[in-house]
């Protein structure tokens, strides 16, 4: 029996994608061997990789000016690597801070130039409520690039409106909410995303660029950093996470197969609603401290009247089929996880449980 998965990454996947990997997992149509042991030079895992660019690229409608990358490293590396291509001598970069991950994007690129912050919602306490409003943002109309983080899944807060950085590029760090709804490609000059929330498993990253943008790359680094020679490439210059990107493929079909990203827009906004609407009838007992225009659709974040409460809630929905539900160490209280995988009764199982552990214990 399959549990309720409400882990914050690696999360669960949509069960036909994981059903699809275990009817091909020995023998991969026909080929006598799994896709895993093919190789990434080979004409079946080359229509692997070729149809989950073109999925994404339908999912998206990702332009002509754009490319797809499939990327090593995860998102933490990218923290390193985007300033290690596009920050120059004597240029520097504006960063956006939302959360721990964009304190530790800005770390990286303060390791290797010039970066400043140019807005921040950091609270006393450390944590963050929301997201900042474009009247915040104290931008520089010459920097390299402005870099943001979407969706914060430790506090819970996400962009619901992109800002306005004028013809800056802009760079986002999209790890914990990419494809949850349509997105203007267009915007971004490098979008980047760990695959293992929205996406697929560990171990491939999802990059999508501005042909232009990386052109720009610096030259001087070592080759296996460079975005530019992996868009030279099709991501094919060393060897890529081949069973990562094949479980990616069977995600991105089951995506389309649902409807596309309207459908999964429309299935996460019913799910968000369905939590924060009980939080909010609750909120006697529950506390959920993200301001309403900054909440996640993604990461919903709350609290019980104690922490021993929080404690029991946990332990209480682990026995009952529920897991992943135990805040970040680093903000306490509990934490869903409403990726796409996750389905609207999985939504409605909590909650119901939500309501008797209240009227148990309030």
């Amino acid at each position: 029996m399959r549990v309720i998965n409400f882990n914050a990454g690696p999360a669960g996947l949509p069960l036909p994608a994981l059903e699809r990997a275990r009817e091909e997992l020995l023998d991969f149509q026909g080929s006598g061997m799994s896709i895993m042991e093919h190789s990434h030079r080979g004409k079946q895992y080359d229509a692997v990789h070729e149809e989950t660019i073109a999925l994404l690229t339908r999912l998206l409608g990702i332009p002509d000016t754009h490319q797809v990358l499939f990327l090593t490293g995860g998102a933490s590396q990218q923290f390193a690597q985007v300033p290690l291509n596009f920050l120059r001598p004597g240029e520097s970069a504006d960063y956006l801070m939302t959360g721990v991950w964009s304190e530790k994007a800005l770390d990286e690129a303060k390791l290797l130039g010039q970066a400043r912050i140019a807005a921040t919602t950091v609270q006393p306490d450390k944590k963050y409520t929301r997201v900042p409003r474009q009247d915040e943002l104290q931008l520089d109309p010459r920097a390299a690039y402005v870099h943001i983080t979407s969706n914060n899944t430790i506090y819970g807060t996400q962009w619901h409106a992109w800002p306005d950085v004028g013809d800056v590029p802009l760079v986002a760090d999209m790890s914990s909410d990419f494809l949850w709804k349509p997105l203007d490609v267009s915007r971004f000059a490098f979008i980047y995303a760990g695959a293992q929330k929205n996406l697929g498993p560990s171990g491939v990253l999802i990059a999508v660029v501005r042909k232009d943008f990386i052109a720009r790359g610096r030259q001087d680094i070592s080759k296996i950093f460079r975005y530019g020679l992996h868009a030279e490439n099709n991501s094919l210059y060393n060897t890529p996470p081949t069973l990562a990107i094949y479980l990616c493929r069977n995600v991105l079909a089951w995506a389309e197969q649902l409807g596309g990203l309207p459908a999964l827009e429309r299935r996460n906004r019913e799910k968000g609603e369905l939590l924060y609407g009980a939080l909010d009838r609750m909120s006697g007992f529950y506390r959920a401290p993200v301001e309403r225009a900054s909440r996640s659709y993604m990461n919903v974040v709350f609290h019980l009247p104690t922490p021993e409460l929080d404690d029991a809630f946990v332990a209480a929905t682990t026995r009952s089929g529920m897991v992943g539900l135990k805040g970040h160490r680093s903000a306490g209280g509990i934490r869903a996880s409403l990726y796409n995988a996750v389905s609207p009764d999985d939504v409605r199982a909590l909650v119901s449980f939500m309501e008797e552990f209240a009227r148990k214990n309030g």
